[in-house]
């Protein structure tokens, strides 16, 4: 059979087989259940970050440096602040993570309701950065 034979051929076939399937499937078939209304979700609690560089010194960090979080975050460097994204994305939820660093310099602070801090090392092996992020809910 030539190729132009059986493209005619098989282009009918499947054609009509198909023509015939989507007929026979649109005339028997139920609407489908309808789906209940979405609850809206409660407003989610706003905060406001402050990342305050606690130890260390590299290029673009010194102790005693404050940092907005997010609007002056491009004044973070990206290993800084890869290392501090899934602690920050844990606190806008206004969750905490489980260390504490009792008896430490790094002692945290867990206030739902006000203040809650975390701190954060960079993870540059030739530099010592330590940030603190304060959290408050607004």
């Amino acid at each position: 059979m030539k190729r132009r034979e059986f493209l005619r051929c098989s282009g009918t076939g499947i054609g009509a087989g198909l023509a015939a399937l989507s007929a026979a499937g649109t005339a028997g078939a139920q609407q489908p259940a309808q789906p209940a209304p979405a609850q809206p979700r409660p407003a989610r609690p706003s905060y406001e970050f402050q990342v305050d560089i606690v130890e260390g010194q590299c290029g673009p960090h010194k102790a005693g440096q404050r940092i907005k979080y997010p609007s002056e975050k491009g004044a973070i460097c990206p290993w800084l602040m890869d290392s501090m994204s899934g602690a920050i994305r844990v606190l806008e939820y206004g969750g905490t993570l489980p260390w504490l660093y009792q008896g430490t310099p790094y002692e945290k602070v867990i206030d739902p309701e006000g203040i809650t801090t975390e701190f954060i090392r960079c993870p540059d092996p030739t530099r010592v950065i330590v940030a603190k992020i304060t959290s408050r809910r607004v």
